[in-house]
């Protein structure tokens, strides 16, 4: 039996995996609070991640209806870009801040610039930070909270954090790291002289993690931890990953061809690829994988959180707002939203706002509203998809995963969309399932089975048939003259987005 960890933003999950026969067997979910300012500000405190999994941990195995004693490994999916900055006793010194959190735009700037603009960090990094990088996030803490800043002996992500309280080791691994700031992508190791313009003052040998591969333990945990959930002496902790690494190996996205697209909180789409994959521009993240090679990655900012939000406007729950979305045509008579609640990352316009267009006395209804927000959430998607042409990734099927892709009017929205067909898989946690099949492989590896993890994940990742959905002819036609004039729309707003 296996543990699975996802600490996303709103929520830890727990899944527990019986490994013999591919299944989850017991899932457990706690939320999480939200600290959230106009300024941008988007926090967490890192001990709520602690008790969220300790909780969400108990739920599962009860549901499982097994014995904590009978678990072999666990491994931790974690909300990407996130600072979590300890003192020496491993304690934090602010609050984390998370992926979402834009209050060090102007960080991010000037890093960037450090570095020698954008083509200066693809050439020493393979990516350009964005203000949801960790690098920023530090910086802003060097400015604005020196004291805190002054007692920092260790910087992890969140998902590292969760490692942390878990073995009491510091470590990290590849995938993650790559969305630090600070992280080669190519030669996959730490950046030294880039983290020198982030944090002049501390010691990278001391402050920064200890890198591992993907097959390898973070640690076994801690005496005082398992005693308290119960499990055994000798239970590992794999290296966990990114939340979209971990994703793309509970879909079976380990290998070049497959495409995964997240309707999450925040919107994802990434494919394996066996080459770093970088752009003139950056839009596409040369992240590593959490599997060996590499994942370039699109991430949107506003995708469930924004038709949320509207959906608190107008009093509607998950399942009348889609009944709404139903009700109004492809297109919604013409209004268009900019949906940059958070302001967004693809295109790069931190500092953007949310925007509804073509609104008139014939047009302005609340179905209109949902279709359109949810429409311009996908359009976002789709937007990132046509830069992942640019390295031939050209899926023939998407696998579907995030909250979005429990609505069946989303899933045909973005199968037109996107014209391609999609399916989900069976298990949704996505990523919690892949920490805990990265944990099996780890366990098996430390074993000398060495089991590829490509059958580790054919064997338990399966699709849910009755979600397959095929794009609608007529309606690809008209998404296409929709999705042109969202861009034009877009080029209005925002010249400079379309200019990169």
């Amino acid at each position: 039996m296996y543990i699975g960890v996802d600490c996303g933003t709103q929520s830890t999950k727990v899944v527990v995996l019986d490994a013999q026969n591919g299944v989850i067997i017991g899932e457990g979910q706690q939320a999480h609070e939200l600290i959230s300012r106009e300024s941008g500000r988007r926090e967490q405190n890192p001990e709520w991640w602690v008790k969220a999994f300790e909780a969400a941990f108990q739920q599962a195995i009860e549901a499982a209806g097994i014995d904590a004693g009978a678990i072999r490994g666990i491994g931790v999916s974690g909300q990407q870009h996130g600072m979590v900055a300890l003192d020496d006793q491993g304690v934090p010194v602010y609050p984390g801040k998370l992926w979402n959190d834009t209050e060090s735009f102007a960080e991010n700037a000037e890093y960037i610039e450090a570095l020698g603009g954008e083509k200066g960090c693809l050439d020493a990094l393979g990516v350009v930070p964005q203000t949801g990088y960790t690098a920023s996030k530090v910086m802003w803490l060097r400015r604005h909270h020196r004291d805190a800043y002054e007692r920092i002996a260790h910087i992890l992500l969140p998902h590292d954090y969760l490692n942390f309280y878990l073995t009491g080791e510091y470590t990290a691994e590849y995938g993650d790291a790559s969305g630090t700031g600070w992280f080669d992508t190519r030669k996959r190791c730490w950046h030294l002289e880039a983290f020198s313009h982030v944090a002049p003052e501390l010691d990278p040998e001391r402050v920064l993690p200890r890198l591992i591969e993907p097959h390898q333990p973070a640690g076994t945990v801690r005496r005082e931890v398992a005693h308290r959930l119960g499990l055994g002496s000798s239970v590992i902790v794999s290296a966990g990953g990114g939340d979209n690494m971990m994703g793309a190996i509970g879909t079976g996205n380990i290998q070049a061809g497959a495409v995964t697209m997240s309707l999450g909180t925040s919107g994802t789409i990434y494919a394996s690829a066996s080459q770093p994959a970088i752009t003139d521009n950056g839009l596409v993240a040369n992240f590593c994988a959490s599997h060996g090679g590499w994942l370039p990655l699109i991430c949107t900012m506003n995708v469930t959180s924004a038709t949320s939000q509207l959906g608190r406007v107008l009093g509607h729950d998950v399942r009348s707002f889609n009944d709404a979305v139903a009700r109004a045509p492809i297109g919604a008579e013409g209004v268009r939203v900019l949906p940059f609640f958070n302001g967004e990352r693809v295109p790069m316009l931190p500092e953007a706002t949310g925007s509804f267009m073509g609104l008139s006395a014939h047009n302005f209804s609340a179905d209109n509203l949902c279709r359109a927000v949810m429409e311009g959430a996908s359009f976002g998607l789709r937007y990132g998809l046509d830069l992942l042409a640019a390295f031939d990734i050209r899926p023939d099927q998407l696998r579907l995963v995030g909250g979005g892709a429990n609505s069946g009017v989303w899933r045909q929205m973005i199968a037109d969309i996107m014209n391609v067909e999609l399916v989900c898989p069976v298990v949704r946690e996505a990523a919690a399932l892949g920490g805990a099949l990265q944990a099996q492989w780890c366990d098996e590896y430390m074993q000398g089975r060495k089991t590829a993890l490509s059958d580790i994940c054919r064997h338990a990742v399966d699709i849910d048939r009755s979600t397959l959905t095929s794009p609608d002819r007529d309606n690809v036609s008209r998404y296409a003259d929709v999705y042109a004039d969202y861009v034009e729309t877009l080029k209005n707003r925002y010249p400079e987005a379309l200019t990169r």
